[in-house]
C-alpha cells in the first residue's frame, strides 16, 4: 500500500467538484475498473467526505496539530476501515483498505484516512495545506524534504512568482 499516494489522492479528492455521476467517473480516469461500479449514492458520500475533511487540512495549514490528529481521529471513527491482505496476485501481497463488497465511495474514503493517517504519523501534522495563490482554494499534501510546499501545482506556484514580480517592478517605477 503507497500511503503518500492514498494521501495524494485525498487532495486530489478533495480539489475535485463532484456535481453529478459523470465526475465521479471522470475523477476516476485512472482507476477504469471502478468507473461501472459508480452510483449516485457515491456520489453524495462522498461531497459529504469532501466537507468533512476539509477542515483537516485547514487545521494543518494553521499550524494546528491537535486539529489534524481530532479531525482525522473523528473521520476514522466515523468511516471505520477494514483492511485486507489482498491475494489476487500471490507475488505481490498488498493491503486493501476494503473488502470486495464496498462501495467505491466506501473505497476512496477508506484510502484517504488511511494514506492520511499514516502521512500524519511518519511526517507530521502539518504536512498538509491549502494554496498560497489567490484565489485559489486548493489543497496539496507536503511530501517535500524541508516542508517547504506553498502552493497545490506548478500553475498556481509560477502564477503567485508572476503576480509577486509585477508588484515589484511597479513599486520599483512608483
Amino acid at each position: 500500500m503507497d500511503f503518500v499516494r492514498y494521501a495524494e489522492s485525498s487532495a486530489a479528492l478533495l480539489n475535485t467538484e463532484l456535481p453529478d455521476l459523470e465526475a465521479l467517473v471522470t475523477f476516476l480516469d485512472k482507476r477504469a475498473w471502478l468507473q461501472p461500479q459508480v452510483n449516485d449514492r457515491d456520489v453524495a458520500v462522498l461531497r459529504r467526505f469532501q466537507r468533512d475533511l476539509r477542515p483537516v487540512f485547514e487545521a494543518s495549514s494553521l499550524d494546528d496539530p491537535k486539529g489534524v490528529v481530532d479531525g482525522l481521529n473523528a473521520l476514522l471513527e466515523k468511516n471505520p476501515i477494514t483492511p485486507r491482505i489482498a491475494d489476487h496476485n500471490p507475488a505481490n501481497l498488498h493491503i486493501h483498505v476494503a473488502n470486495r463488497a464496498a462501495s467505491v465511495a466506501d473505497l476512496l474514503i477508506g484510502e484517504a484516512l488511511l494514506g492520511l493517517a499514516n502521512l500524519v504519523c511518519d511526517l507530521g501534522p502539518t504536512r498538509l495545506g491549502i494554496c498560497a495563490a489567490s484565489p485559489c482554494t486548493h489543497v496539496y499534501v507536503d511530501t517535500s524534504p524541508n516542508q517547504s510546499r506553498r502552493y497545490c501545482s506548478d500553475r498556481c506556484s509560477s502564477r503567485a512568482n508572476v503576480a509577486a514580480y509585477r508588484a515589484r517592478q511597479k513599486a520599483a517605477a512608483g
